[in-house]
């Protein structure tokens, strides 16, 4: 029944989004106004699907003689837009990474999760991959803590759905049988037979339930946010060995919303005055700590599985609203994606600093085709 009930309600949103358009603009923007609104610029891409499974992209940039180009690719990472009710709030959101979008002109754009939030998650949900696709840039989303409840109840599944029914977006539901949904990957090819970067993503959940305890041996009393779970490590270790036999030697990185506790590690936080600093276990590379880590209190092994196989360069995370520091910490990257919404939590809060001074932004990332990146900040405070 899950198909039959996704096709009618689907539909049944697009139709009433498409009566809410009519209604708007009639009355010349007094009703209906729970639509976005923004008209971002045009931006276009050069880069295919090759082919798809069930999980797993395969994607390439290509030159204007129609062959694959192994130069560099560009993606753009944000997080925790935290598209609500408050209708300035979005849209300000939305324009100013419209505006990243449009400088830049990345090759793929990547959310890590906790972007639409709204009571009508679902409408706003199809409302915000249409926003999406007017930018014609390939585009994928991982789940957040907010757009969880359990991680197989239908609203999520209905949510996704809903995401990767758009013709640019990457996203997929993935196999069944891994907690959550949204674990996918995005394979970025530099030929037809060799890997520019592997794309790892999952669904790191909402909070450690009791029913994990049993399950993965989770303390009683650990409470708070979830983590990455066995059948996820199992799947990451299982496509690394698939993809290395296929295609050779290739490097990949991880995109979640809740840090891993390596966040951690590098920095010593002064929770009187909301600030972190470094305490040498590692290096910070830029950025700055201004509040706690938000990571789950158990370690499921993730990092440790990480350095066991050698292959993953970064970890991207999302979720901890006013940290957005790149930690260099044994050889991994741990970055915290720029958070790009206005609708939480800011840095007037935790500082009393003012909005030209906030983190808010996108996080560019320039994959060469060595296998080898760069990391760059782009802040919405510029366009102030």
């Amino acid at each position: 029944m899950k198909p039959i009930t996704t096709f009618i309600r689907h539909n049944g949103i697009k139709v009433l989004l498409a009566a809410e358009k009519g209604v708007r603009g009639i009355s010349q923007k007094k009703l209906c106004g729970n639509l976005y609104d923004v008209e971002p610029k045009y931006v276009g891409t050069s880069v295919k699907i090759i082919r798809e499974t069930n999980d797993t992209s395969y994607i390439a940039k290509y030159d204007k003689n129609g062959r694959i180009d192994s130069g560099d690719f560009k993606i753009l990472v944000t997080t925790d837009l935290h598209l609500g009710d408050d209708m300035a709030l979005t849209r300000k959101a939305l324009t100013m990474l419209s505006k990243h979008v449009a400088e830049e002109k990345p090759d793929l754009i990547l959310f890590t999760g906790d972007v639409v939030l709204s009571m009508c998650q679902q409408i706003d949900a199809i409302q915000f991959g249409a926003f999406m696709e007017k930018m014609g840039v390939h585009w994928a989303y991982v789940f957040g803590n907010h757009e969880a409840r359990e991680e197989k109840e239908y609203h999520k599944y209905f949510l996704m759905k809903n995401l990767s029914s758009f013709p640019l977006c990457l996203s997929k539901l993935g196999d069944e049988n891994l907690f959550g949904y949204g674990n996918f990957i995005i394979n970025i090819m530099n030929s037809e037979t060799s890997i520019k970067q592997s794309l790892f993503c999952f669904d790191s959940g909402r909070d450690i339930i009791d029913k994990y305890r049993l399950e993965y041996n989770v303390p009683a009393e650990m409470r708070g946010y979830d983590f990455i779970k066995n059948n996820q490590m199992n799947w990451y270790k299982n496509n690394l060995a698939e993809f290395k036999e296929n295609y050779g030697e290739f490097k990949s990185m991880m995109f979640m919303h809740i840090p891993i506790p390596e966040f951690a590690i590098p920095m010593d936080f002064d929770a009187d005055n909301n600030l972190g600093t470094p305490n040498g276990n590692g290096e910070i590379l830029y950025g700055g700590m201004y509040e706690s880590v938000g990571c789950s209190q158990f370690n499921s092994g993730l990092f440790g599985l990480i350095k066991e196989f050698d292959n993953t360069q970064a970890v991207f995370s999302g979720h901890d609203h006013v940290n957005d520091y790149c930690a260099l910490y044994d050889g991994v990257y741990l970055v915290y994606a720029q958070c790009g919404g206005y609708e939480t939590y800011t840095l007037e809060e935790k500082t009393g600093w003012s909005e030209d001074k906030w983190v808010q932004g996108v996080t560019m990332v320039d994959l060469h085709g060595d296998c080898s990146f760069d990391l760059r900040q782009r802040f919405n405070r510029n366009y102030l």
